[in-house]
């Protein structure tokens, strides 16, 4: 089989999407997807998403983490699949689509050249659990957090390994977050189930790790906004905080690049 395919990054979470609107692909396979994301003897990803058809919707998003297995809801994915739909013409500068957690909007702040920084609103939350020093909580994908100090030099793989699989969580287990707040800004590394390695950004991370500091701080109950670090550049989460553990209008800010488009037989 010959699949057209399409790459893209958000600060370097990169993604392999397809037009799947006539339903071609719907057979491809854990063990097809895992090649395809492979980085020696595929097209190399952390994901891979299929862009489809659902009625209501502009698009639907389903997304597959590099092992091959479907996965939950993906930020950075978010934005690089609504950059597609625009490369498409499937819309114009706002997006409603449908993914594995359910609506979400989008729409274009800027773009210049094949970059495009899109805010996509991301699922209210509305409990943070804290187990001892850290935290969990789900924003479409479940994040475990933890706040370390000298985070550039910790050990984020096997660290982030180890409590991925602890039997704390669920089945499917957890992403794992570690984050550091330095003066102007939050800095987050995050080792992804699916992946089973750190990468350099994760969307639904960063929304995490900022909704935790937000329940930390007594003082504003408001609208806040954070800037986040990631190993590939900047994000920014905007939400509302309704009381401690509880956020609406969650909105996830930054770049979706795309890199290049090309054809692979499976």
């Amino acid at each position: 089989m010959q699949i057209s395919f399409f790459k893209y990054h958000g600060t370097g979470n990169d993604f392999i999407i397809i037009d799947n609107r006539n339903n071609n692909y719907n057979k491809l396979n854990q063990s097809a997807i895992a090649n395809i994301c492979h980085r020696q003897f595929g097209i190399g990803g952390d994901g891979l998403m299929l862009l489809g058809n659902r009625d209501g919707y502009d698009f639907e998003m389903s997304y597959y983490n590099s092992d091959g297995n479907q996965s939950t809801m993906c930020g950075n994915g978010g934005r690089c699949i609504v950059a597609f739909a625009h490369k498409l013409g499937i819309i114009e500068n706002t997006a409603k689509f449908i993914a594995i957690d359910g609506e979400h909007e989008a729409f274009m702040v800027d773009k210049k050249n094949e970059e495009i920084i899109i805010k996509l609103k991301m699922k209210d939350v509305d409990t943070i659990q804290e187990i001892d020093s850290s935290f969990f909580l789900n924003t479409g994908s479940p994040h475990y957090v933890e706040y370390v100090k000298d985070i550039e030099n910790i050990d984020v793989f096997n660290k982030g390994k180890t409590i991925r699989n602890h039997k704390m969580h669920t089945s499917e287990g957890t992403n794992v977050d570690f984050i550091e707040q330095k003066k102007d800004y939050l800095f987050v590394r995050t080792y992804e189930r699916g992946v089973e390695n750190e990468t350099l950004s994760c969307g639904t991370g960063v929304t995490a790790a900022a909704l935790v500091v937000a329940s930390k701080n007594k003082s504003n109950l408001l609208v806040n906004n954070y800037l986040i670090k990631t190993l590939g550049g900047f994000l920014k989460v905007h939400f509302e905080k309704v009381s401690e553990n509880s956020f609406k209008n969650i909105w996830l800010e930054g770049p979706a690049t795309f890199v290049f488009k090309g054809e692979i037989n499976i």
